[in-house]
């Protein structure tokens, strides 16, 4: 079973792939997705664990920018006093991620867009330079990006940015994608079950995972 809690402690030293959930709901169709994914890198032997962010402390982003002012490779430290820097503890130590939320007014939930906004830290960014810099250039860790919609899955991949913004905070986090996984047609009711097709798509994405964590 994996871990949901932040604050959860795991007989590994480090869990090999964290799962990072911006949902609203529990049960729903991005939690049985992650799930699913889960089970498949859990049943290979790696150690897996996931984090809902509803049930982790992360303030609104003040824009000050002081966290991107000094240079390198580290990420910059954050003034607000919240559950964000335990957070990223857990997420630096994962050797692969999956990011995972649903799609609301064509882009990832509040929930997730708040987390997003913090990982301005993972920028060089002084004032007067025009754009941000990744602090990590070079992402090894693998990552996979999961969404669902009440569209048509190529509609949501065409017409929303939940995936782009999902691209940008894996590259925040030093990670680079390796697949995603876009899940369609999920409101025809207000308990719609994961369908077998979904399942398997889920199922090859973590396939995808750990191929590269092997590489």
């Amino acid at each position: 079973m994996a871990q949901s809690s932040l604050n959860s402690k795991t007989t590994e030293s480090a869990p090999q792939v964290v799962a990072l959930v911006g949902s609203y709901r529990k049960g729903g169709i991005i939690d049985s997705l992650v799930d699913e994914m889960l089970a498949v890198v859990a049943d290979s032997g790696l150690a897996v664990r996931k984090i809902y962010l509803n049930e982790v402390q992360i303030e609104f982003c003040r824009n000050c920018r002081r966290c991107t002012q000094a240079a390198g490779a580290t990420r910059g430290v954050c003034d607000l006093e919240d559950d964000m820097a335990a957070l990223l503890e857990v997420l630096d130590r994962a050797d692969g991620l999956i990011l995972a939320s649903p799609v609301n007014f064509f882009t990832v939930t509040a929930l997730t867009k708040r987390f997003v906004e913090r990982l301005v830290c993972g920028v060089y960014w002084p004032w007067g330079q025009w754009a941000p810099k990744l602090r990590v250039t070079h992402p090894q860790r693998p990552a996979v990006l999961v969404i669902s919609c009440a569209m048509p899955a190529l509609l949501a991949r065409l017409t929303t940015n939940a995936l782009r913004v999902l691209k940008s905070a894996a590259a925040a986090l030093g990670a680079r994608p390796v697949g995603s996984l876009v899940v369609g047609l999920v409101a025809r009711s207000e308990y719609q079950a994961l369908s077998n097709g979904a399942r398997r798509k889920a199922r090859r994405s973590s396939q995808k995972l750990m191929a590269a964590l092997r590489r």
